[in-house]
């Protein structure tokens, strides 16, 4: 099973990236977690270039959504809001044949990003994603300042991250689905 994790996040020590890392190596064995890694190069979304022929980088993208079996996404909240860098991608997203149906996940890295979350949902929603609920989690990284290998180091931590992600994979192959 092949899942596209999408961190919102462009910092280069993000506790958002963080919690993907760590998501890919406590997934289930057979499953394979794949860093996107072009969110910053994506071009602002402009319908007039989303036609027969978009920019390169998008048909990437496009193409990695449609190689996956699943996403999960970790996005951070500013003012608010999601972080721009990712609806960005998801508004590249939008008019592709790839994203509709497609299972998503989202871990937030802190209990506080509640207007993030709220409008990541929203959004995925009219995407027409299909949003597992029961493998979509926050981890209270904020001000911990942890990569992967710390998140792992914390059992807490590492028990809830692991088990959302069998929760993940158990509804992408059909097993439950949690609501959204």
């Amino acid at each position: 099973m092949r899942i596209l994790a999408i961190s919102g996040s462009l910092r280069a020590a993000s506790s958002n990236t963080s919690a993907l890392k760590a998501a890919a190596l406590l997934a289930p064995a057979g499953t394979e977690l794949v860093l996107y890694g072009e969110l910053g190069g994506l071009p602002h979304f402009n319908p007039d270039l989303d036609g027969d022929a978009p920019p390169a980088i998008v048909q990437a993208l496009r193409r990695e959504v449609g190689l996956s079996d699943g996403l999960l996404i970790s996005s951070p909240e500013y003012a608010h809001g999601i972080a721009g860098a990712l609806k960005n991608a998801l508004d590249w997203l939008v008019a592709s044949l790839e994203f509709p149906g497609k299972p998503v996940a989202l871990i937030s890295a802190s209990a506080r990003a509640v207007h993030a979350e709220a409008q990541l949902r929203e959004i995925l929603a009219t995407m027409s994603a299909r949003l597992v609920g029961t493998a979509s989690i926050a981890l209270p990284l904020l001000g911990r300042n942890l990569d992967a290998h710390g998140i792992l180091a914390d059992p807490a931590l590492s028990a809830e991250l692991r088990a959302a992600m069998r929760s993940f994979v158990d509804a992408i192959a059909g097993h439950a689905d949690g609501p959204a």
